[in-house]
């Protein structure tokens, strides 16, 4: 393409053409519009064969060279558009926006819309279910600014992150489909394997260039009202962002009108392993099925079901905001409201995403349509909700709003099934408009003038078979077949000869077609006229209806959560002031729904007196199943919804963690056993008393002993030191006795009972350690070849014959304190003299001379 562009005056105008808009547009695909068809010519239709299956043809020579050409129709582009998007393809849209009957040379042409993976809004182009983020962000000294927008509802978030482990739960949580970053950027190795990833100059990162688009977007002297005036990391990024969206769309954004600041002391925090571990909203394949979202999602609508998603990744530590919550969907249940209102939210569609595309001038007349349909709906929602006590129902209805002139409008301008573009016309009602109704009566007579024609010609010609037609290539006719051409008028012109047939035009129909093609014109031109003032007359109320559409996606998700209450027999929990969670026959909420067997509910309690689980029992026992439906249960609580529990009593939880599984980082040149290590240490860092920690068969990526030792030492510094509510699987035999020195400590298993060489597990969580973990067992019900198990069964006897003679490990070989150790007069001279100097000061003779003292003085101890 360079050297194409190189020489631009030996290609033709056409070429000339395409090649300055390429230009500009260098990382993109180019669809040019030609007649019916987009075409892609040079590399771009190279790629374009290979990416979406189409064939690459040649159109001539320009430059002296054939010119690599594909295309595709202009009625299907946004299937193949679709598909460049999942391939993370970008892709320009050139239309043609001159007047062919009056252009000199090629018709003016000017790209319309940028298609990135971010900035989607097109209903074709979108998932329904899943939001479609654009983020940007920042860095400055280890710290970051980080924001999302979803341009398909003009929801704009920001937020301020202290390292890099929140910015990876960030990216986690949001899954952003494009994410832009600086030139400068330092830590490539978390978003360099990210999807859309994209560099942007240092220069649209500008604070005060950022500071100024965001106040002139939202029409504000400074943004202390949207909580984020001292958030200039935060800014930064949104700056760039908001740029972006600009440069991609090429029109006015009324509908993103406020940003918003993500608090992370508003919601319980999580981290990337945790998201993935707890598979939320995806599960560990990457799929969406078996994921806790997949359990809990029976909305009505799509913009519910996204809130939804967003709730799971949000659980909230509010607890008075989350009992408004469940006082609404207890009403729900208690009033059988949630059916009724299931199927009226039903009728409302998607009017967040409308909300957008009307916002951009993309909405089509079926958009208008869907739109009508949800203001006629409003009204019913309202009469169910209107004897509602809840004040969080209550709330959400002053938010659905009232549009009555709205509605009105839309029903007299919009005809019942409009068609899927205004290209056309056909999408104005009779009625709306006089003047269009008379240029309409004047096209839609010619069926009966060509009527009465048609008899008068046979009558005055004598031809019983000549007939009047209409074609769009040639217009209107009389065909009269070649054997009665004789016989024909000499006032009749020859207008076309066929094989069979001889087409002509009489002045008198030549006149009547100039008549009606230019009612036509008139016509569709007017139509088109009063559809774009549908938009002027319908945006003035945008944030009104942007309201409406956040309170039914919410009244969605409560409704939503009262079916599932009812159908799942979920319970209300309780939220208490203390630390600690009770819950009696916990189950897990989705393997009941996919278990061929009926769940074992099992009972969980931590409190200040129980702070830690030691779980035991044998692989495939449920261990792990455990500790998950306890993080469920827990962070379900936290968004409102009803739980799998008989009874629940749930305190105050700031963060949940979890180290469960075997997976390695190959990329990031992490083994299995580094990555289990880096988790740990989030966690022990991290963790505080109200902490929801899982910790799952910790150091069995070493040796034994290395892996027995920082078991141990794990556990004993998050019972000690954090105090954390911790369940710690392990099977690690030794760890049972941790009970016997801190109080705080108790042990409890999974049971399971042994018959012969075969093992029936119960699932059921007792008291106490297990007597033994049954792996033999567990080996001879995957398949491992008997001899093998035999040999470990001899191997097993000999280990603990041995272990037997020269005694196990002792609790006090193990025990840990970590008090600030005692040190000798030695090494506290030595610390003195290191906390005296500065490293920076000292040159290289210093150096060696401070390190042969300290020798010196440990030597002497």
């Amino acid at each position: 393409m360079k050297a194409e562009l190189a020489n631009l005056d030996s290609h033709t105008p056409m070429m000339r053409q395409y090649l300055t808009m390429k230009a500009q547009h260098p990382d993109m695909l180019l669809f040019y519009r030609m007649g019916d068809f987009y075409e892609l010519f040079y590399d771009d239709a190279k790629k374009a064969s290979e990416l979406l299956g189409i064939s690459l043809t040649a159109r001539g020579k320009s430059g002296g060279n054939p010119i690599p050409m594909a295309g595709i129709p202009y009625h299907s582009v946004e299937g193949y558009l679709a598909k460049l998007v999942q391939l993370g393809q970008s892709a320009a849209i050139c239309e043609q926006v001159g007047d062919p009957a009056t252009s000199k040379g090629p018709v003016e042409r000017k790209v319309v819309r940028l298609i990135t993976p971010g900035t989607l809004t097109d209903e074709a182009l979108l998932q329904e279910n899943q939001d479609n983020l654009l983020a940007a962000v920042y860095s400055f000294k280890e710290r970051f600014g980080y924001a999302t927008l979803d341009l398909a509802s003009g929801r704009f978030v920001v937020s301020e992150l202290e390292n890099l482990e929140s910015l990876e739960a960030e990216l986690q949580r949001t899954k952003p489909a494009e994410l832009l970053y600086s030139e400068d950027f330092s830590e490539m190795m978390l978003i360099g394997s990210q999807a859309g990833a994209r560099r942007r100059p240092e220069w649209e990162f500008d604070y005060d260039t950022g500071l100024k688009m965001l106040l002139d977007q939202f029409g504000t002297r400074d943004l202390i009202g949207f909580g984020v005036g001292d958030a200039r990391l935060s800014i930064q990024a949104a700056g760039c962002l908001m740029q972006y969206v600009k440069d991609t769309q090429k029109s006015a954004l009324p509908h993103i009108n406020a940003i918003t600041r993500f608090n992370q002391t508003e919601s319980i925090i999580l981290d990337a392993a945790t998201r993935r571990n707890l598979e939320l909203t995806q599960n560990l394949s990457g799929g969406f099925e078996n994921t806790l979202s997949s359990v809990l999602d029976s909305t009505a609508t799509p913009m519910g079901s996204r809130m939804l998603k967003r709730w799971i990744h949000q659980p909230l530590t509010d607890h008075n905001y989350i009992r408004s919550r469940q006082s609404a969907v207890t009403e729900m249940i208690d009033c059988n409201l949630y059916d009724e209102l299931h199927e009226q939210l039903k009728i409302l569609g998607d009017i967040e995403r409308i909300m957008a595309r009307l916002a951009l001038r993309t909405a089509r007349p079926r958009d208008f349509a869907r739109l009508r349909q949800a203001l006629e709906t409003l009204p019913t929602i309202q009469h169910l909700l209107e004897d509602a006590e809840s004040s969080h129902i209550n709330n959400l209805k002053t938010y659905l709003g009232e549009f009555t002139t709205e509605t009105q409008l839309l029903q007299k301008a919009i005809v019942d099934n409009p068609p899927m573009l205004i290209r056309d016309g056909g999408v104005i009602r009779e009625g709306y408009n006089a003047e269009l109704d008379e240029w309409r009566a004047l096209s839609e007579g010619a069926t009966s003038y060509l009527e009465q024609l048609e008899l008068r010609e046979k009558e005055s010609t004598g031809i019983a078979t000549l007939k009047v037609g209409y074609n769009r290539v040639h217009g209107y006719y009389i065909e009269v077949s070649k054997g009665q051409s004789n016989n024909v008028p000499l006032s009749y012109q020859r207008r076309q000869t066929l094989k069979n047939t001889e087409r002509y035009i009489t002045p008198e129909l030549k006149e009547y077609e100039e008549k009606v093609l230019s009612s036509q014109g008139k016509a569709l031109t007017l139509e088109k006229q009063l559809w774009e003032q549908l938009f002027d007359l319908i945006l003035p109320r945008l944030h009104e209806l942007q309201q409406f559409a956040k309170a039914a996606s919410e009244l969605d998700v409560l409704s939503c959560f009262a079916e599932r209450a009812e159908m799942l027999n979920y319970n209300c929990p309780e939220l208490v002031n203390d630390t600690g969670i009770h819950i009696d026959a916990g189950r897990h909420p989705v393997v009941e729904q996919v278990s061929e067997t009926p769940f074992i509910a099992n009972p969980v309690t931590l409190n200040s007196q129980r702070k830690m689980l030691i779980v035991t029992g044998p692989n495939m026992g449920g261990k792990s199943t455990y500790m998950r439906q306890t993080a469920l249960i827990t962070l379900m609580a936290h968004i409102g919804c009803f739980v799998p529990v008989e009874n629940a009593q749930i305190g105050p939880v700031d963060r949940i963690f979890t180290r469960i599984g075997a997976s390695d980082d190959l990329a990031s040149g992490r083994s299995t056993f580094m990555v289990e290590m880096t988790e740990t240490a989030n966690i022990l860092h991290n963790a505080t008393a109200n902490s929801l920690v899982l910790m799952d068969e910790i150091g069995r990526g070493t040796s034994t002993y290395d892996g027995l030792s920082l078991a141990w030492s794990a556990a004993e510094y998050l019972a000690q030191k954090l105090d954390a509510m911790t369940l710690f699987a392990t099977h690690y035999f030794e760890l049972t006795q941790l009970p016997e020195t801190l109080p705080n400590v108790v042990n409890v298993h999974l049971d399971a009972v042994e018959h012969d060489d075969t093992i029936a597990f119960m699932h059921a969580v007792q008291e106490g350690a297990a007597s033994k973990s049954y792996g033999l067992q567990v080996a001879a019900l995957a398949g491992v070849p008997n001899v093998v198990i035999k040999t470990a069964k001899q191997k097993l006897h000999m280990l603990e014959s041995r272990d037997h003679e020269v005694g196990r490990p002792q609790q006090q070989d193990l025990s840990l304190s970590f008090n600030e150790p005692n040190l000798t007069p030695e090494l506290e001279e030595v610390q003195t003299m290191l906390e005296r100097i500065t490293p920076d000061d000292l040159t290289p003779k210093q150096a060696l001379e401070l390190i042969y003292s300290l020798k010196k003085t440990l030597l002497s101890s």
